[in-house]
């Protein structure tokens, strides 16, 4: 069943994530695991969808007036369809680690 996830409260950004059972765990690895991402988080504090769709225009166009803050204020390039892959598998490992069964 999805899971509804809301990010940046004031903006109101509300994620699906799909939780799944993909076979039977298999000894060594941690669970849960990230197996899929799909687009990138906008940033924090964009201003809702009207903020975030001038932020990708001022993005996307080196010629845009705003394109060096902006990128600059997004901590480097932005690709909203390139996800932070490898932060997302590293909190999702720490989680995982985290819940690791405890030998008793």
């Amino acid at each position: 069943a999805p899971i509804r996830y809301i990010y940046d409260f004031g903006d109101n950004w509300v994620h699906r994530i799909d939780a799944q059972t993909i076979g039977d765990p298999a000894p060594g690895n941690l669970y849960p695991r990230l197996t899929d991402i799909i687009g990138r988080c906008p940033p924090e504090d964009v201003g809702g969808l009207p903020g975030y769709e001038d932020f990708l225009d001022a993005v996307s166009d080196p010629n845009h007036p705003e394109h060096e803050n902006m990128i600059r204020w997004a901590g480097g390039p932005f690709d909203p369809h390139v996800p932070d892959a490898d932060e997302l598998r590293l909190e999702v490992l720490k989680l995982a680690k985290k819940w690791k069964p405890r030998k008793k």
